[in-house]
């Protein structure tokens, strides 16, 4: 009996520390105070405004621009941004796009941290030979997310072999580390 006492007392007492059960649904309040920022690669500022990396041309090179925008972008939103070229001031500062006439994007899709970007042939009337620095441009940029790894290609469904900065073409997935030997400070 004398073993009995001390179990049924740390029964009793164990018994007391559940969390009440209520009758009905509770609203429940914020605590006072700030909380800290969530964690990304974007920058906030007060306004909601965050950092958007972009890729562009200089020389024989890719070179990273950052914008500040409204909001995160989606991925799709963020390639047209890439797709619409520098802006004047970019501009002045010798930036450009391989982008038009090199390759057209008619889309992308995301798998996990994998975007596809479905291209289409350029015609004939191109005239544009540099397109290891138009993939580049697509692969830098995205891969600059937080929520993207690597980015492919297909045209017509099927992968699309590109060009890397070596020369090598690969139909994978690929990531700024491709085209790292481009890359401009």
């Amino acid at each position: 009996m004398r073993g009995a006492l001390p179990a049924v007392l740390l029964v009793v007492l164990l018994g007391g520390c559940g969390v009440p059960v209520d009758d009905r649904p509770r609203p429940v309040s914020a605590p006072p105070g700030s909380f800290p920022a969530a964690t990304g690669t974007a920058t906030t500022d007060p306004d909601g405004r965050v950092d958007e990396t972009l890729c562009f041309v200089r020389g024989d090179g890719l070179a990273a621009v950052t914008r500040r925008v409204d909001g995160v972008s989606s991925v799709d939103t963020h390639l047209q941004h890439l797709l619409a070229g520098p802006d004047d001031g970019e501009r002045e500062r010798g930036l450009s796009s391989a982008l038009p006439g090199t390759i057209t994007v008619a889309g992308a899709s995301t798998t996990g941290a994998v975007v596809t970007v479905d291209v289409r042939e350029a015609g004939e009337e191109a005239g544009r030979s540099d397109e290891v620095l138009a993939f580049g441009q697509i692969v830098c940029t995205l891969t600059q997310r937080a929520d993207v790894d690597s980015v492919g290609f297909r045209r017509d469904g099927q992968p699309l072999e590109v060009p890397r900065a070596d020369g090598s073409l690969s139909a994978l997935p690929l990531t700024a580390a491709d085209y790292r030997p481009l890359l401009r400070r």
